[in-house]
């Protein structure tokens, strides 16, 4: 099968860039599937195992869409999908808060995701672990970590810095944020407990996930899928985050602790070591793998080549949020 992945993205991804690495990876095991990928990205980018196109921004992007290929996998929603020919669906990463109708080919990137916009269609992202280190189990393991964009407050880094503090003694290491931010309202955080390493990646995010004794991960919205949770398990570190959005279908009991009450979740981390880190490791490594979001987006490519939509009636918001943040105690 010929497939054209879109993104209006560069690849590949070296720093934060969740969406980025889910394409890279995504492409990378359709290939090592048998199939012909292209992407149609934004210039600049590169790929050793795919032909790459760069967008040519003064073009609208249905006119730039390959004529040889059989299907197009978009991962943003284009502004115009009338006059497109080929065969097509669209994952939809985000938190989209409209009225508006989605394409009946849409696919969210969880149940809980789907749900809330009346839809059944969803892939669970999937990650190359080959790209990772292999965790060391044998290590000491002396701090706890944040890991997200701190500046987003959905994502509530202060909510991760207040558990850490209602312990006796824990330490956090806050990934993906800064200890001075501006747009955080002038947060300043001092506290001798709780370090900021910014936006890490690769060989760095890597070594920092496999010291910690686990994720604390307290968002204030309903979170699509959070690859930073599977990031984390991957390292055999339990979850201890809010019972929101994809949280509740990925982290189960064996994994991590629950609850949008800060208290609780600073005891839960303080009995972090009833978790079993290679438990969390396995469970990463053989759910949220790369060829199972393959195979999984390849069923969906198959049906909807055979003419099928993979939503009966196009997806809707079922219901818009009445506030901008869930609750945090």
């Amino acid at each position: 099968m010929k497939i054209l992945i879109v993104q209006r993205a560069n690849i590949p991804v070296h720093l934060y860039g969740g969406i980025e690495r889910v394409i890279w990876d995504l492409g990378k095991e359709l290939v090592q599937l048998g199939h012909q990928v292209t992407y149609l990205v934004k210039r600049g980018s590169y790929c050793d195992f795919a032909e790459v196109i760069p967008i040519d921004e003064s073009i609208d992007i249905i006119d730039q869409i390959l004529e040889n290929v059989d299907i197009v996998h978009f991962h943003f929603i284009p502004s115009i999908l009338d006059k497109i020919k080929k065969p097509y669906l669209i994952t939809v990463h985000e938190n989209i808060i409209t009225a508006h109708n989605f394409d009946q080919n849409s696919v969210f990137v969880s149940k809980n995701h789907a749900e809330r916009y009346g839809s059944t269609s969803f892939v669970y992202n999937g990650l190359d672990w080959d790209n990772y280190i292999k965790p060391d189990f044998s290590k000491d393991r002396t701090y706890f970590h944040f890991l997200g964009k701190a500046a987003w407050r959905a994502k509530n880094v202060k909510g991760a810095i207040q558990v850490i503090k209602k312990t006796r003694a824990e330490k956090l290491k806050v990934l993906g944020g800064v200890r001075f931010n501006v747009k955080m309202g002038l947060r300043f955080t001092f506290s001798p407990r709780v370090s900021f390493y910014g936006m890490v990646g690769g060989s760095e995010k890597e070594q920092l996930l496999n010291s910690s004794k686990g994720l604390i991960f307290p968002v204030r919205w309903h979170e699509p899928f959070g690859l930073a949770i599977i990031e984390s398990l991957y390292f055999g570190c339990p979850v201890f985050g809010t019972p929101y959005g994809a949280l509740p279908e990925i982290v189960k009991e064996e994994f991590g602790v629950l609850s949008n009450n800060a208290f609780e979740l600073a005891t839960a981390i303080e009995n972090s070591d009833s978790f079993n880190p290679k438990l969390c490791h396995e469970y990463a490594l053989t759910t949220f793998n790369s060829k199972n979001m393959a195979l999984a987006y390849f069923e969906k490519y198959q049906r909807i080549l055979s003419g099928e939509k993979l939503n009966k009636i196009s997806p809707k918001l079922k219901e818009m949020p009445k506030e901008k943040f869930l609750e945090w105690k």
